[in-house]
């Protein structure tokens, strides 16, 4: 049977108790693709991946993975797939050599196979010289591309990576997404999990998700497009509260974050305020100058990011739920 999509997910929910962890979501992923589900700490992220990878039964809904129903045969998707989890999923009392023998072990793996597989990982890893060390004296890089390898050890259509770049580097999280692409390429289905909105550039679709619910879906690209049609302008400034103080009501002031050292502020369409339509920067220079105890150091136009695609919905979500 031919699938056009890896992962076919319909109305799935998943309950603790009277606590919703996922409410009622449903969307594809299609075959070969790098897909990206993304969402703050505690959205849903982990208990989807659960459920679609068979360790979870879901309180109502289905999905199919690997054209197998997580509901009606969990079992076999567990033999389709690989998982990695946030945790790298090692066993830091063995050695990378004796990692790699025990997850080729439990995934089948025999004879000039293995052997060949097992060289794969080593050399994709870089720990061909490391490979009597312990898991854990690598560092966290290493371990990551290890947990990678052992994921996939068996070749699997379709690999889960919850959270994987977790306390990783900048440097190290780019090599890794290298991989991940490479694996893409090579035809196979990439669903990864992370809070990181940078790494989600690298996706080919995107599903967004907060306190359980699907809030918006698609390239990052159309996301970005559809979204965010305000300016997008980025403020330097020596007090980044009292900037945000100073701006949050302003009339031309759509949506205002701070991001790391800086503020991002989503300007109103000039159609929509009233009075003259001066430049965003001089709009923005002209309240803060002002305040005497307050340096801006920069206030400039940029492109939008995914982040400031997710923050906007958060925040108009708020809105509507006050």
């Amino acid at each position: 049977m031919f699938l056009m999509n890896t992962i076919e997910v319909r109305n799935l929910s998943k309950k603790f108790g009277s606590f919703i962890s996922v409410d009622n979501i449903s969307f594809n992923v299609a075959k070969g693709e790098v897909f990206g589900f993304l969402g703050a700490n505690g959205a849903g992220k982990s208990t989807t991946i659960r459920m679609l990878c068979g360790i979870l039964m879901p309180t109502s809904g289905d999905a199919l993975v690997n054209g197998f129903s997580i509901v009606k045969d969990p079992e076999s998707i567990k033999r389709t797939i690989g998982y990695m989890s946030q945790k790298f999923s090692l066993y830091n009392d063995l050695t990378v050599n004796e990692n790699i023998n025990f997850f080729g072990g439990v995934y089948g793996l025999l004879g000039k196979k293995f052997e060949q597989r097992k060289d794969w990982v080593l050399e994709m890893s870089g720990l061909g010289d490391r490979k009597n060390f312990l898991a854990s004296e690598l560092s966290v890089g290493y371990k990551q591309r290890l947990a990678l390898g052992c994921a996939v050890i068996h070749e699997p259509e379709l690999v889960f990576l919850d959270e994987p770049t977790g306390g990783v580097d900048p440097v190290s999280r780019k090599k890794f997404w290298d991989l991940i692409n490479s694996l893409s390429e090579e035809g196979t289905t990439v669903f990864v999990t992370t809070h990181y909105l940078d790494e989600a550039e690298f996706c080919n679709d995107i599903v967004l998700i907060d306190a359980g619910k699907l809030i918006a879906a698609g390239s990052p690209k159309e996301l970005k497009e559809k979204y965010i049609t305000d300016d997008v302008i980025q403020i330097r400034s020596s007090d980044s509260y009292r900037t945000i103080d100073l701006l949050k009501d302003q009339p031309f002031t759509d949506s205002i974050s701070i991001f790391g050292n800086s503020i991002h502020l989503l300007m109103k369409p000039v159609s929509e305020i009233a009075g003259a339509s001066a430049d965003s920067a001089v709009k923005i220079m002209n309240v803060l100058s002002p305040d005497n105890e307050l340096k801006i150091f920069s206030v400039e136009k940029i492109s939008p990011s995914l982040e400031d695609v997710f923050v906007y919905l958060i925040e108009k979500k708020s809105a509507v739920n006050a």
